[in-house]
């Protein structure tokens, strides 16, 4: 039987178990991977910010280590999360990603937002506690819209910037206090590339911890427009025929599952399965 991995407030009093390590520079790794014996993480020279216990894997307890800085050991390195989305196992992916999610989060929350004070970390839910004000703070997760734009044998893709240099993707943005998620699609499409669009359908989510969205799926069609790019955001933007496409995004991401989803379907072909 594989390995389960389910997620879990482990209090960090509780003895032995797995641990991940992560600085500003990636989670630490060697030959085997990232998962090392927690005995072994807590004799190691790191500075630690915070220590959450997360979840199970295998039945074994997983904690993570927050770290202020890196430190270089011998047979190590610091792989960043995006290398291990591109080449590693998709379970140790899932662990890593919700690591990262859950350090950014007690890194950026070891102060409370309201007055200024220290907080605590609450041991029996995922939660930081002022105890000068009260305010408790959870985890934050900001909810993207991503959509394929279709016309019968044409798929919208477009380039960011930042994309990998040739890439091309689906359209994506982040939703707006008071949106609607197929309001957030029609003004992200509108904003980016001018066009309208009709039959929004959800296809899925994913969790997308960089550093920490989550993704909802969509296909619409072309209503109406003429691309038009728009400036800082989108360096270029096509129609593409669904014989003949430009390099995509990784085979992960929920983009490239949209654009594989819709290909397969027109062109008669296996339906893939959305990545977890």
């Amino acid at each position: 039987m594989s390995a389960r991995w389910t997620t879990a407030v482990i209090d960090p009093q509780t003895p032995g178990g797995l641990a991940v390590a992560r600085s500003p520079e990636g989670f630490l790794a060697d030959a085997h991977g990232a998962l090392f014996p927690r005995q072994w993480l807590i004799r190691q020279a790191f500075d630690v910010v915070a220590e959450h216990g997360i979840g199970y894997f295998d039945g074994q307890p997983v904690f993570l280590y927050e770290l202020r800085a890196c430190v270089e050991l011998p047979g190590h390195e610091w792989r960043g999360l995006r290398q291990f989305m591109l080449e590693g196992d998709a379970q140790i992916y899932r662990i890593l990603g919700y690591a990262a999610q859950i350090g950014t989060w007690a890194r950026e929350h070891r102060f409370c937002g309201s007055c200024g004070q220290p907080t605590t970390q609450v041991r029996w839910e995922r939660a930081m506690h002022c105890p000068t004000c009260n305010l408790r703070s959870y985890p934050r997760i900001s909810p993207s819209m991503i959509v394929l734009i279709t016309r019968g044998d044409e798929v919208l893709l477009a380039r960011s910037p930042r994309f990998v240099t040739g890439v091309y993707s689906t359209l994506a943005g982040f939703a707006e206090p008071g949106e609607s998620a197929e309001q957030c699609l029609e003004r992200e499409v509108f904003e980016e590339v001018a066009l309208q669009v009709r039959n929004i359908q959800y296809v899925g989510s994913q969790c997308w911890p960089f550093p920490h969205s989550m993704m909802l799926g969509f296909h619409a069609e072309y209503a109406g427009g003429e691309i038009v790019m728009q400036v800082d955001e989108i360096e270029d933007a096509r129609w593409f025929s669904v014989h003949d496409l430009p390099p995509l995004p990784a085979s992960r991401s929920i983009a490239r599952h949209l654009i594989d989803l819709y290909v397969a379907r027109r062109l008669g072909l296996a339906e893939p399965v959305l990545p977890g």
